[in-house]
């Protein structure tokens, strides 16, 4: 189902995975320069619809007007926030959880106390520039304020987090930034992880 959602900056497009009863809600999204068909968000999705999970992949604003960079962090993240808010309220009661793949990881984990999310997957988190190991980013991650799923390969040139600064770090050996050479084992890693969050998922049958 594929579900037109407008924030301050533009349409987002969200396509929304359902399932019968589900026990979470998952939002998911893009980098800078690709789409929600990447091989990693899209075996996170089917991961997490088997494990009674609506998965909503969006297609922010800005790739909606065909750009390739996001612009403004705080505008991006606004907009996200007014995306998640719309689906919160078309699902009621879930359990949310948010994340996305690079520059999408970014925005999950900065906007995470805001949106209310119950925790955040993040593949691929760029945590520096290539070569600028100096330009860390890890205080995005440090500032989720929910538990952090980091899944990076041990080949990437933005670099691989610190294991203090995510709840559950998980490094695939030869994987680079798109970790598509086993993207089954992401959809295994955020399945599992999902199902060990503190913040217990409504379970199939239980009222909201």
């Amino acid at each position: 189902m594929l579900v037109e959602i407008e924030t301050p900056y533009g349409p987002a497009l969200a396509e929304v995975d359902e399932v019968p009863d589900p026990r979470l809600l998952l939002v998911l999204t893009h980098g800078s320069a690709g789409g929600v068909d990447a091989p990693d968000l899209v075996a996170v999705r089917d991961a997490v619809l088997e494990i009674g999970g609506t998965v909503a992949r969006v297609v922010q604003p800005f790739r909606m007007r065909g750009a390739r960079a996001p612009g403004s962090a705080a505008k991006q993240d606004e907009a996200w926030l007014a995306v998640v808010a719309a689906l919160r309220e078309r699902h009621p009661g879930l359990t949310l959880v948010q994340g996305g793949r690079s520059n999408g990881a970014r925005v999950a984990c900065r906007t995470a106390r805001a949106a209310g999310a119950a925790g955040v997957i993040a593949l691929a988190f760029p945590l520096h520039p290539p070569g600028r190991p100096e330009r860390s980013r890890a205080e995005e991650l440090r500032q989720a304020g929910t538990p952090v799923l980091v899944i990076n390969g041990d080949r990437d040139p933005f670099g691989v987090p610190d294991e203090a600064d995510a709840e559950r770090l998980v490094i695939l050996p030869g994987e680079a930034h798109d970790l598509k050479k086993d993207p089954a084992r992401v959809g295994a890693e955020a399945a599992r992880w999902l199902l060990g969050l503190r913040e217990p998922l409504r379970l199939p049958g239980e009222r909201p």
